[in-house]
């Protein structure tokens, strides 16, 4: 049963338009506030086929105004100056055969990993571990680089990362309901333009099929996709 303010965020939405950017933000912005500082999120449905590893969707994009999420860091680095700079630069936790023995088993209190190339070696055995929860650190998203310290600030600042997944969707934060509707339009349009450039040259017909705009627990407001596309057009 929707709640009342969920009910009066609805009002709010005509399910039959489509909204420029700008004014989908705009609209979500006026919903009532739940009594959490929720995350604001764009959904893009994609003309990809994700089985095939041609069709990949995925990078990362710093957003102006950071996501307003803390994000806690793990980076795998073997004892010395990356593992000091990991710690010295923020990061929650720092390790090398000891993470590696605990994400075996399970643990998984972290929300980004890093590993430096040479920790690569072992850290690669993780796949089957962290690869299904969106954790295993990337070469393509920065998080396997021999300067630890520099992709923790990124992250700390608000980068964030996008991967389509099996049904050919991406989800990805852009801010708090907390934030101005200026931000979050600042954010989404950060976030539109860096998925839009990802687009697969393999990927035949139309790669944007629908993109919505919600909050975590608001309806979506769905966002006419000419307009991203005349954006692009024009870059």
């Amino acid at each position: 049963m929707p709640s009342k303010r969920y009910k009066k965020a609805l009002e709010l939405v005509d399910a039959k338009k489509l909204h420029a950017l700008n004014s989908a933000v705009e609209v979500l912005t006026r919903f009532p506030k739940a009594k959490f500082n929720e995350t604001v999120e764009l959904a893009f449905r994609l003309g990809v086929d994700p089985k095939q590893s041609d069709q990949m969707v995925r990078g990362t994009v710093p957003l102006p105004h950071g996501s307003g999420k803390t994000v806690k860091v793990l980076v795998f680095a073997k004892p010395g100056g990356a593992a000091d700079a990991a710690r010295a630069a923020g990061a929650e936790h720092v390790g090398y055969e000891d993470l590696i023995k605990q994400c075996n088993e399970g643990w998984a209190d972290f929300d980004v990993a890093i590993a430096t190339p040479e920790a690569m070696s072992e850290v690669r055995k993780l796949g089957k571990v962290l690869g299904p929860r969106g954790l295993m650190p990337n070469p393509k998203t920065g998080t396997v680089t021999p300067n630890v310290a520099q992709a923790i600030k990124e992250i700390k600042a608000g980068k964030v990362e996008f991967r389509v997944d099996k049904t050919g969707i991406i989800h990805a934060p852009l801010g708090k309901t907390s934030f101005s509707a200026q931000s979050l339009i600042e954010n989404a349009h950060a976030l539109v333009d860096s998925v839009v450039k990802a687009k697969p040259s393999a990927a035949k017909g139309r790669y944007l099929k629908s993109v919505t705009v919600s909050s975590t627990m608001g309806p979506g407001v769905a966002i006419d996709t000419a307009h991203i596309d005349e954006r692009a057009k024009a870059q």
